[in-house]
């Protein structure tokens, strides 16, 4: 029986499987692919399929220990990000939802959830250099937000209409995103 001689394209695959399969080269390498993905922004729901949410009492604790009931919302434009420091999407999206939090901060609500313990979002912060303030849930997500798939990224309007709902990463600092912010915040 003769052997073939590998193709390079067989060597690269290879490689890639290898490099997935080794846990210290797996997770920068799926950042990275769903920062790429994360480059498409996310689309504006059409208002006729809007939902509203229902503003049932959700209490959230800051990493402070400040405690925030969800019907204070009410009223306010809120970007809210289900996200976790352990998941590659989040991590490739989060720069981005930084930089909107540095220019929007003041005007929109950001609410970024997660379910990990305060100690460790906080090291996740301090080794990233993210100031954005962070939640973790008190009392069960209401039915208004999924969280069993994550980043999980809702846009409220001051009505309480869930503009945006993505799954998956996205560019959160994009002008589109920017522009439906500002659109927003000029409605009454």
């Amino acid at each position: 029986m003769k052997l073939r001689k590998p193709k390079k394209s067989d060597i690269v695959l290879l490689v890639i499987i290898t490099l997935l399969i080794i846990p210290q080269t797996r997770q920068p390498i799926q950042i990275a692919l769903h920062s790429v993905l994360s480059k498409f922004g996310p689309s504006v729901i059409d208002k006729e399929d809007q939902k509203k949410v229902s503003y049932t009492s959700w209490k959230l604790r800051d990493l402070e220990g400040n405690e925030l009931n969800y019907q204070d919302t009410k009223g306010k434009v809120v970007f809210m990000n289900l996200w976790a420091t352990w998941c590659p999407p989040c991590i490739a999206e989060f720069q981005n939802i930084q930089d909107l939090y540095d220019d929007y901060g003041d005007k929109v609500l950001f609410l970024l959830v997660s379910d990990e313990s305060p100690v460790t979002i906080q090291k996740f912060l301090d080794k990233k250099g993210y100031n954005i303030p962070i939640v973790n849930p008190i009392t069960d997500y209401p039915d208004d937000f999924n969280p069993r798939s994550i980043p999980r990224t809702y846009i409220i309007d001051k009505e309480g209409h869930i503009v945006v709902d993505k799954k998956g990463a996205a560019n959160w600092n994009s002008d589109t995103v920017r522009q439906q912010l500002d659109e927003l915040l000029i409605r009454s």
